[in-house]
């Protein structure tokens, strides 16, 4: 075990050579261990006061949306604690404790920020929330869908494991000429969760979000008023709803294509289309946390007459979803 041990700090010491050698100074190396090494100090004394609910959004609109609620108040003394380049807020919404933390964009930096929070903080579950697209012709722009399952698409595969498949041939002009693109083999995830056997993956094609989380949803959230106008001359022409129950798809691709929405729409029947949800999802779940994702709809997926409206209409859809938030963490 000695020799281990000292041939493991040996090549520990070697990794620090090369990296003081190849991309740190001295001094740069040493201001990084002390931003770690206070970081650390700091998130020890907030796990103290757990345990928290998670909250995560992920780019600056939705956050500013989230802020401008005024539900959320920063704890005095730690009010964020600073890890791996994310900021995650500490503080309260009435009298639940809360940790928050802006993702970033697609499904990599949801997963990271999602596993960083599971590992780091006291946290009894995560509530994920923004905007997305609505490729459901029965929900509207302002609109906000509490998705009770979600699929990660596209996920191309060989054909053995195709589950369904976009043939882009079907879309060509004239009607069924050939394509050089071929087609996309669509395939279920692989799943690996801590109450199954180390090593072996599930098969999967949906994530449900947590059942007892989305009857609270159902009960304290429904019918509850939206906004909606963007200010005094930019306004819907009906009031938006909110919707518990229907489906949703996730991909790094941000979609404004109507024939694709609507080969999504008939083939998975699916609602909504967005970035990060299934990623915050399948992690909390591997790690035995619940979930609840919560998005605002912000445009039409490419089914719009003319320019892609998520600029006019994006902060509205935020700030529904935000409301919405609010709303959850208070029946919580």
């Amino acid at each position: 075990m000695a020799a281990k041990q000292v041939t493991e700090r040996g090549l520990v010491m070697i990794d620090l050579a090369s990296a003081l050698l190849c991309c740190l100074s001295l001094p740069a190396l040493l201001s990084s261990a002390e931003k770690l090494e206070s970081s650390l100090t700091i998130l020890k004394e907030v796990n103290l006061r757990g345990p928290y609910l998670g909250l995560i959004t992920v780019y600056p609109p939705e956050e500013d949306a989230f802020f401008d609620t005024g539900a959320f108040k920063p704890h005095q003394k730690h009010p964020y604690v600073d890890l791996s380049g994310r900021r995650f807020r500490v503080g309260k919404m009435g009298k639940k404790k809360v940790i928050y933390v802006r993702c970033g964009v697609g499904m990599v930096n949801a997963a990271a920020a999602t596993q960083q929070m599971l590992d780091m903080f006291d946290v009894i579950g995560v509530v994920h929330f923004g905007i997305a697209g609505s490729i459901n012709n029965s929900m509207s722009i302002g609109d906000v869908t509490i998705p009770k399952q979600f699929a990660q698409k596209p996920n191309a595969t060989v054909p053995a494991g195709d589950f369904t498949e976009l043939d882009f041939g079907a879309y060509s002009e004239p009607s069924g000429g050939y394509n050089q693109l071929g087609s996309i083999g669509y395939s279920t995830e692989q799943f690996f969760s801590k109450w199954g056997k180390p090593n072996t993956a599930q098969r999967k094609l949906w994530f449900h979000v947590s059942k007892n989380w989305l009857e609270l949803a159902h009960t304290h959230l429904e019918g509850m008023v939206l906004e909606q106008c963007v200010n005094s001359s930019s306004c819907l022409t009906q009031r938006p709803k909110l919707v518990v129950g229907l489906s949703g798809a996730t991909a790094d691709i941000f979609l404004d294509n109507a024939a694709y929405g609507e080969f999504l729409y008939k083939t998975f029947h699916v609602s909504s289309v967005d970035m990060e949800s299934v990623a915050v999802v399948m992690t909390s779940l591997s790690n035995g946390f619940p979930v609840i994702v919560i998005r605002g709809l912000s445009d039409q997926a490419g089914a719009q007459e003319g320019q892609n409206p998520i600029d006019l209409f994006g902060p509205l859809a935020a700030s529904n979803a935000a409301k919405a938030v609010v709303q959850f963490v208070k029946a919580l």
